[in-house]
């Protein structure tokens, strides 16, 4: 397409990517083992091109395109490293997270102003010449928006309204034209094809599928799950006793569960998931009941059954009719509670020997307002810390209080840059600091021992739980302690939780005579 129409860059713009020649050079110089540095290359282009007025957009969509296209493998492998990676420093997962973000960022600007200049009333020269690529541009451009929500939703933030008013605009464009529902290979390369429509219910069930719950590994594995099942999902401008969601496209606003019918306006779309809760379901039993994860679902990667059954769970109780109910009762209060993180400051804090608030620690207060025998829920409202987010370790004491409990935060949503809200679970209301050893290893024998926290209550009868650093669980080992002169045995039960910064873990419980 660029050599075919050389002739009218030289009187509309002088960019360098304007020039075919130019821009096969540009390509083929991007690097090819260095993900970072090739970002950062396609990211300043696409800047320049957002300052280039007079680029022909015909021209614009061709080359962005191609910069997509070249750009993916490196956007692909810094995912990848983001979410999967061991132990990412902060500065490391900010580097990541800014760069894919980003790249999709200015992806979706671009593409939205070929949408834009195709769309005008007055078709010029530039707006026929882009009609017969308008179903790849919109399938694309809602993409590239889906991917922004998901980078966005990866750090708990708030989606934002001029992202579904731009989805919901290409969409209805699509609609209005006949053409959403048109087959389309995203990429040249692609396993199957898509659909404007398909790929905008994949963003309406990801939001609607409620994430803060999840880690950015299980909200990756969600989307997969969910372009799985998509199939199965029924969208359409009509309500029925099935309907789950609805949504106006033409709106500034995420889908919403339907409560009560909505007044009417002309773009009302109604989804469920029709046939796709059954065969999530149906795949949770088999994964229950230990069979491996089918070959024809495209996770991005190999993992295990236990990896995914937490996500499918999730999502099968968010698209359900009736949703995920609270199993306490919640009353709202008001006051606030000291919070320290870690297990390092929860075993401090526990432990007699220190006292039950030594100085120096990094506590932090945040305000209680609703709590329940599960837990609480609480505003955040300074977030310059970085260790906050889902499946944290917590230790709380309420303000006036001497006692300190311990939990996990389950969910967690920021409002915005300056205040977030959290859900968390109370694991124990009475914890002590222990020091474990192999039972293997005689009690006399000098061997430094394994911090730990041993929950006194919330256990099931007959066990105890442990809460201790990673990789300490062992199904096969025996552990001991001794707590007030007496020896306790440990004999592994199961691993009921794991993290990169400690394991939940339960035992039996035998006091030696």
């Amino acid at each position: 397409m660029l050599s075919g129409v050389a002739n009218l860059f030289g009187s509309k713009t002088d960019h360098p990517l304007a020039d075919p020649k130019e821009f096969r050079r540009i390509l083929s110089e991007l690097p090819i083992d260095n993900a970072f540095k090739a970002l950062d290359e396609v990211a300043g282009w696409f800047e320049s091109l957002q300052n280039a007025p007079n680029f022909p957009e015909d021209i614009l969509f061709d080359v962005v395109r191609q910069l997509e296209d070249t750009a993916l493998p490196h956007v692909r492998r810094l995912s990848r490293d983001y979410l999967q990676a061991p132990r990412l420093s902060k500065t490391e997962e900010n580097r990541m997270w800014t760069m894919v973000h980003g790249f999709w960022t200015l992806t979706a600007a671009n593409y939205e102003r070929c949408l834009q200049r195709a769309s005008t009333e007055s078709k010029d020269k530039i707006a026929e010449r882009l009609q017969p690529s308008l179903t790849l541009l919109s399938v694309r451009h809602i993409a590239a928006l889906a991917a922004v929500l998901k980078w966005e939703q990866f750090r708990y933030k708030p989606s934002r309204g001029e992202v579904w008013q731009a989805m919901g605009r290409a969409y209805l464009l699509a609609e209005a034209n006949k053409y959403s529902d048109k087959a389309q290979m995203r990429y040249p390369n692609a396993a199957s094809t898509t659909s404007i429509a398909r790929e905008y219910l994949k963003a309406l069930v990801f939001h609607a599928s409620s994430m803060e719950s999840l880690l950015p590994i299980e909200i990756e594995l969600a989307e997969r799950l969910i372009a799985h099942f998509l199939p199965g999902f029924v969208f359409s401008a009509s309500s029925t006793e099935e309907s789950v969601y609805w949504v106006n496209p033409a709106k500034p606003e995420p889908p919403v569960r339907l409560v009560r019918i909505p007044t009417s306006a002309p773009f009302l779309r109604f989804l469920h998931p029709g046939n796709a809760l059954k065969e999530a379901e149906a795949l949770l039993h088999e994964l229950e009941r230990g069979s491996e994860i089918p070959a024809n679902i495209d996770l991005g990667g190999h993992y295990q059954s236990r990896t995914l059954l937490p996500v499918l769970r999730h999502l099968c109780g968010y698209w359900n009719k009736i949703p995920p109910q609270r199993k306490h009762e919640r009353h709202y209060v008001k006051h606030r509670m000291s919070v320290l993180h870690g297990l390092v400051n929860a075993f401090v804090v526990f432990s007699s020997e220190f006292g039950a608030r030594p100085p120096g620690l990094p506590i932090e207060s945040w305000v209680v307002e609703n709590v329940s025998r599960g837990g609480f829920g609480a505003i955040v409202s300074d977030l310059r810390s970085d260790w906050l987010k889902v499946g944290a370790l917590v230790a709380l004491q309420p303000d006036g209080g001497d006692n300190w409990l311990i939990g996990i935060v389950r969910r967690y949503y920021r409002q915005s840059d300056t205040e977030a809200r959290a859900g968390i679970e109370a694991l124990a209301h009475v914890a002590i600091s222990i020091e474990l050893k192999r039972h293997s290893i005689s009690s006399y024998a000098a061997v430094t021992g394994t911090p730990a926290l041993w929950l006194q209550d919330g256990n099931e009868p007959g066990e105890t739980r442990l809460v201790m650093p990673p990789a300490s669980f062992d199904i096969r080992e025996s552990l001991e302690f001794t707590h007030e002169g007496q020896r306790h045995l440990l004999t592994p039960v199961a691993l009921a939780e794991h993290t990169q910064d400690y394991e939940l873990a339960r035992y039996r419980l035998l006091i030696a005579e």
